[in-house]
């Protein structure tokens, strides 16, 4: 699996929650080091740049990761929500978050790292707490555990992504198909 951060889910907070993937198969994670946890915060917008970060910010950040992931879970299948990943989800949302700051350029944003994650944490209260609930599905794709917003015309879309996993999937059952299909003899 290649390391690229991929963000499908349209919220930072399904993003940050599928960095881990195939949770129910391969678990393959993302933030394996202080340098990728930073490049994740960058590369999703969150921040501009973000100060070196240490082993301790990748554990928080893995903590919080799967507080958010159990408490999206929770609500959307309808269940209550667990105290312990609310617990983690509230302290992280408490902390300083990152602050835009404006420049001669235009708008930027520097944050170390519990800034970032406090961030985070502040946009999946958000997203929990408002009205993307209803739009919230788990990708189609069997070996996927990535859960986005479906804002497609009849909430028909059925994929995180075409490209990480749309495509994969109507490729296979394609190749499926022509083999159950017999072949045809020509006279």
């Amino acid at each position: 699996m290649n390391l690229d951060h991929v963000f499908v889910c349209g919220n930072p907070a399904l993003d940050f929650a599928a960095t881990l993937r195939a949770r129910r198969s391969a678990r393959f994670e993302m933030f394996v080091t202080p340098e990728r946890l930073g490049a994740w915060y960058e590369e999703s917008g969150v921040v501009d740049a973000i100060t070196p970060g240490e082993e301790s910010d990748v554990q928080q950040a893995r903590a919080v990761r799967e507080a958010v992931y159990a408490l999206v879970t929770a609500r959307r299948l309808g269940e209550e929500f667990g105290a312990d990943a609310l617990a983690v989800v509230n302290e992280a949302a408490r902390r300083p978050s990152a602050v835009p700051q404006l420049t001669r350029a235009g708008r930027r944003t520097v944050a170390t790292p519990e800034q970032a994650l406090s961030t985070v944490a502040r946009l999946a209260v958000e997203l929990l707490s408002g009205p993307d609930v209803p739009l919230m599905k788990e990708c189609g794709n069997p070996e996927c555990t990535r859960v986005y917003i479906d804002r497609s015309r009849g909430m028909r879309r059925q994929w995180c992504g075409m490209d990480s996993c749309g495509n994969k999937i109507k490729a296979a059952a394609y190749r499926a198909r022509k083999k159950s299909t017999p072949a045809e003899h020509t006279r």
